[in-house]
């Protein structure tokens, strides 16, 4: 069951580019798993993470959706935040309050029609775009996700990308934060992985993965995009508030 539930997961959040960690830890935080200490929790997320980011990126950049100029600055200032942010440990009944209202305001912000000139892409500075992503790298490697929900409404929104553009820039994203937050929690509590629980975890999402990621590459208008982007925002938001309640 909990093997189909992330099948599931990963198919919608690799449609849009991202991982799904978000939804890994809700699904686990409902099972059995949930006894697990939090490192525990963040290491099987970040890992499952791997495979389906992985998968994405490289069906968003076949069908050549990629645009390094925008992935790159995002990455230098990521990394290394992310590599620092699986060290800490943070009190998340604050921090995930804030972070459900960005969710839910960015996902219905998705789904209202654009103004006149959204086709036009913004090009910000180069050094305000590695800030954004070390801020954004820190936050995943505090809370054990990829990062792809700041990143991606933030991109669309302002209209810096189209929404496949962003999906590609945010699955390469998520899986360079997605690896260094591993490696910093590996590093600050050991290796915590369970492969009994992650080899059928990683079947059940590397199926999910490819097919969402086919589908959103290449099938997906860029309306339908923006609309499952929205759903997984959404969800991702509804997840946090009740973990708060």
């Amino acid at each position: 069951m909990i093997s189909i539930a992330l099948l599931a997961v990963a198919s919608m959040y690799s449609s849009v580019g991202h991982g799904g960690a978000s939804g890994y830890l809700a699904i686990l935080s409902l099972t059995s798993f949930a006894v697990m200490e939090d490192d525990w929790l963040k290491q099987h997320a970040w890992s499952l993470n791997l495979i389906v980011a992985g998968l994405a990126f490289y069906q968003f950049n076949k069908a050549s959706h990629h645009i390094p100029s925008l992935s790159v600055p995002f990455i230098l200032g990521s990394f290394p935040m992310a590599f620092m942010g699986g060290f800490i440990e943070l009190d998340g009944g604050i921090y995930d309050s804030l972070l459900s209202i960005i969710l839910v305001l960015a996902g219905f912000r998705l789904l209202l029609p654009q103004g006149a000139g959204f086709s036009e892409k913004v090009r910000w500075g180069f050094w305000r775009c590695v800030a954004i992503g070390g801020l954004i790298g820190l936050i995943s490697g505090l809370v054990g996700i990829g990062g792809g929900v700041l990143l991606s409404p933030l991109l669309i929104i302002l209209h810096v990308g189209s929404p496949k553009e962003v999906a590609a820039t945010s699955a390469l994203f998520i899986w360079v934060n997605s690896a260094s937050g591993l490696f910093g929690s590996a590093v600050a509590e050991g290796i915590l992985l369970d492969w009994g629980a992650l080899i059928p975890f990683s079947i059940a999402v590397l199926i999910g993965g490819f097919l969402g990621s086919r589908y959103g590459s290449s099938i997906a208008s860029e309306r339908g995009v923006r609309v499952m982007l929205s759903a997984v925002l959404l969800i991702a938001a509804s997840k946090r508030i009740l973990s708060v309640i």
